[in-house]
């Protein structure tokens, strides 16, 4: 149920944007460099979220799903998001930042917010 939710807006994160600019050849870059690069980006797209979430009026209620904060917290973490799909696009290959956002990201997207909710002061 919060598959569908986030797929649909996955795909109007991919359609509402264009990507960055991905000139450059990164295919000299060892995994350990990819991933330095792409972290930062991960984060800021989190972090993004995990604001959004808390600025939601709905949280904290208990009628609040989860899962449904984070889907309303998509529209306005676009710009982060895209950033971090273009860049697993550019460092990892065509097709991967999308692989990423709908497979392992999102699977451990709420834990993470769980998290980033309890350290926000």
């Amino acid at each position: 149920m919060l598959l569908v939710p986030l797929f649909g807006t996955a795909l109007v994160v991919a359609v509402a944007t264009e990507p960055l600019d991905a000139s450059g050849d990164v295919t000299h870059l060892s995994i350990r460099e990819k991933m330095a690069a792409t972290e930062p980006l991960v984060r800021s797209a989190t972090s993004c979220i995990v604001r959004a979430v808390t600025a939601d009026p709905r949280y904290g209620s208990k009628a609040a799903a989860l899962g449904d904060l984070i889907v309303a917290s998509m529209p306005s973490c676009v710009a982060p998001v895209r950033a971090m799909i273009d860049a697993y696009d550019r460092y990892y290959g065509d097709g991967t930042g999308e692989a990423f956002f709908m497979g392992p990201y999102l699977d451990v997207l709420p834990k993470a917010v769980v998290e980033g909710v309890q350290k926000t002061p």
